[in-house]
């Protein structure tokens, strides 16, 4: 900036007296101490990089590479041992394993209707029976492969289908030819098949299948995999029922030919936007209304290796009904080769899923975002939203005591935070020591500029209350409630938080919590877990560098609600639901007031790049014995009355098959 151009004194829109000098300077001065600390990193690092690789070029290092690589893996059984909570942690692990695999069994083939309920469903008359066409297209499959994907559509229990076959195989596999038309021969007309002239890649051969269907619903089906026998049934009902337009189950990939040698279920939470942003987590089995393509090509070749995630983003933008239906009916076959073991097999899947990606955010009118892979999984993205303009965050932080407490929450915000249009206010509330009033007035006087500022709040702890009392003080566009015992972590948790609260579309934003041992303490909240059956965390007390539930812990994600202890939302929305409910004094106001942005059609969102430390509940105890426990029995009451229709609904983003006793995503166990 040239300083020629600085404006003497003037006033803004309230009409107060700006020095455009004086803060220039001011902003100049940050400018050259972030420029130094930049520098002094990379010096750091430079010198650091310099002894590595000296150590690493010693032939003593190189020579001892055996025994370093026998210390390491003990290394890390011991970590395993300590992230699983020692040794009976250990245990736990263990039976929670067994478990797993017990609860496994009713999802194969036992999930599979018997003669009587496959009787009822082919008898069942809908109002609308609806016509399902399903696109294979084909290319030098296996002959087993083949017959197994073709005897899945053969055996469905609805039977108003059509399976298009689009053969792109090369001369070598001319008994793919064979098998269709033997197949097409005995299925009274409903397979129909087309030998191309030459191979059109995935895109190129699904295009042409369409061509051939004649449905009013489309179904996408990958060659070497095999559908659950009442796939189409639940569909047509769900198209009944509910309108659906577009359909995805729960999925899971196998081996050795055995859909009963499950790898990994995926129990998929309902449609969410930020999921799909970030993980093409609907994948199998998609069918939907044939009008949603608008006369737009299924899949685009541009996008091959990640045209379905591309087709999903434009068919989802489209539909007006998307129904998830919460039973595990595709099955995925992972064998070499095959996306579902591993992306390596297919490297430029990934920018093609990028490439997607950018362009459904275009279409949104999203700006200057970055998309890049996580530790998860190259193609679970990290999305990096442009913030917009720089407007003020006012966090509001309650407090009694715990002088030492709000001096490492304040410190950790004023000494780490990259962003700096924000105030601090302090909501005091029946504090007793001299220590808390004299660091009051030390923070005043070396915050003159009027960034922190302390208000009283007279009566009994209420804290949706006294966030309230401090939310009429702020001056902010945005209201972030900050527990007093927290700590700040990434250096910029406020735009990670902003750049989703931003969006017109989102309520309240929630950022990744530890406790002081490092384990999570909050990653999102789910509706009707724990013994209350109102709300608890999930992934609770999992290690931080664990990856979640299929990578959830790794992008940001819709949830039901997100703990008050850090949230962030817009002032006017916070003003327009009437702030947090003042009848639930101490517990889940939060909740109740996510769900209050819900219920006016907003996302909740979660974002793991928002990290802090949460000693939670060093101010005022935990809620488990005597007096506390009885008051949070009565607001647990309160609120199961409140949102009576929406517990009983369950949460949409956190599967039904899932245990509502556990937080690590355990599955319930059918004990019928």
């Amino acid at each position: 900036m040239n300083e020629n151009h600085i404006q003497p004194p003037a006033e803004n829109a309230q009409g107060q007296t700006v020095d455009w000098q004086a803060q220039y300077e001011a902003e100049h001065i940050k400018c050259a101490d972030l420029a130094g600390r930049v520098a002094d990193l990379e010096a750091a690092n430079e010198e650091l990089t310099w002894k590595l690789d000296r150590i690493k070029n010693n032939p003593l290092w190189r020579a001892t590479k055996p025994m370093r690589s026998c210390m390491h893996w003990a290394i890390r059984q011991k970590d395993r041992l300590a992230n699983c909570g020692g040794f009976r942690g250990f245990i736990h692990k263990l039976g929670y394993k067994k478990r797993e695999r017990k609860a496994m069994k009713q999802f194969g083939t036992d999930s599979f209707p018997g003669v009587e309920q496959a009787a009822a469903e082919r008898a069942t008359v809908f109002p609308n029976m609806v016509k399902f066409s399903i696109l294979v297209p084909l290319w030098n499959n296996k002959r087993e492969f083949q017959i197994e994907m073709l005897d899945s559509v053969m055996n469905q229990t609805y039977e108003n289908w059509e399976l298009c076959l689009a053969d792109g195989s090369d001369g070598e596999h001319a008994y793919i030819e064979e098998i269709c038309k033997a197949y097409a021969e005995k299925s009274g007309g409903r397979i129909v098949y087309k030998k191309l002239e030459k191979n059109l890649g995935i895109a190129g051969n699904t295009n042409e299948c369409l061509k051939l269907a004649t449905g009013e619903y489309i179904g996408l089906f990958d060659q070497d995999d095999v559908l659950h026998p009442s796939v189409l049934f639940e569909y047509a009902k769900a198209i009944n029922e509910q309108g659906a337009d577009y359909l995805y189950c729960d999925e899971t990939t196998f081996r050795s030919g055995d859909i009963n040698r499950m790898l990994t279920m995926h129990f998929k939470p309902d449609f969410a936007p930020d999921n799909l942003r970030a993980n093409n987590y609907i994948c199998h089995f998609s069918v939907f209304a044939r009008n949603l393509l608008d006369g737009n090509e299924l899949f685009r070749p541009k996008f091959d290796g990640s045209q379905d995630h591309d087709m999903i983003l434009r068919l989802t933008d489209n539909a007006k009904k998307i129904v998830h239906v919460p039973r595990l009916m595709y099955y995925w076959r992972s064998h070499a080769g095959s996306v579902a073991a591993g992306i390596d097999a297919k490297p430029y899947a990934v920018e093609a899923a990028k490439g997607a990606v950018a362009e459904h955010l275009r279409k949104h009118g999203f700006k200057n975002f970055r998309i890049t892979s996580t530790r998860a999984f190259e193609t679970i993205f990290r999305i990096r939203y442009e913030i917009l303009g720089n407007p003020k965050i006012s966090i509001l932080i309650p407090n009694k005591d715990h002088v030492e407490d709000l001096r490492r929450c304040v410190t950790s915000i004023l000494e780490k935070s990259t962003y700096d249009n924000y105030e601090i206010i302090i909501i005091e509330n029946n504090s007793e020591t001299e220590e808390i009033k004299s660091y009051y007035r030390e923070l005043l006087d070396e915050t003159a500029d009027g960034r922190i500022t302390v208000v009283t709040y007279q009566g009994a702890f209420n804290y949706s209350a006294i966030n309230n009392l401090g939310e009429s003080y702020a001056r902010g566009e945005y209201i972030l409630l900050l527990n007093n015992d927290t700590e700040v972590i990434t250096v910029n948790w406020m735009e990670e938080l902003l750049m989703y609260a931003q969006r017109e579309d989102v309520g309240a934003v929630g950022a990744k919590l530890y406790y002081g041992d490092r384990t999570i303490q909050h990653a999102g909240v789910v509706l009707g877990l724990g013994a209350h059956r109102t709300a608890g965390h999930s992934h609770y007390k999992q290690h931080r560098q664990n990856l979640g539930y299929m990578g959830r812990l790794c992008y940001a994600q819709n949830v039901s609600a997100v703990t008050g202890a850090c949230l962030l939302v817009k002032k006017a929305l916070y003003e327009a639901v009437g702030g947090l409910d003042e009848h639930f004094a101490v517990s889940l106001n939060d909740v109740d007031f996510c769900l209050k942005l819900r219920e006016r059609g907003l996302l909740n969102v979660f974002t793991p790049f928002a990290e802090l430390y949460h000693y939670e509940s060093i101010s005022r105890g935990l809620d488990d014995k005597g007096e506390k426990a009885q008051r949070y029995e009565r607001e647990s009451e309160a609120f199961r009355e409140k949102w009576k229709a929406l517990l009983a609904k369950g949460d949409p983003y956190y599967n039904v098959n899932f245990s509502l006793d556990r937080s690590d995503f355990s599955l319930k166990i059918n004990e019928q």
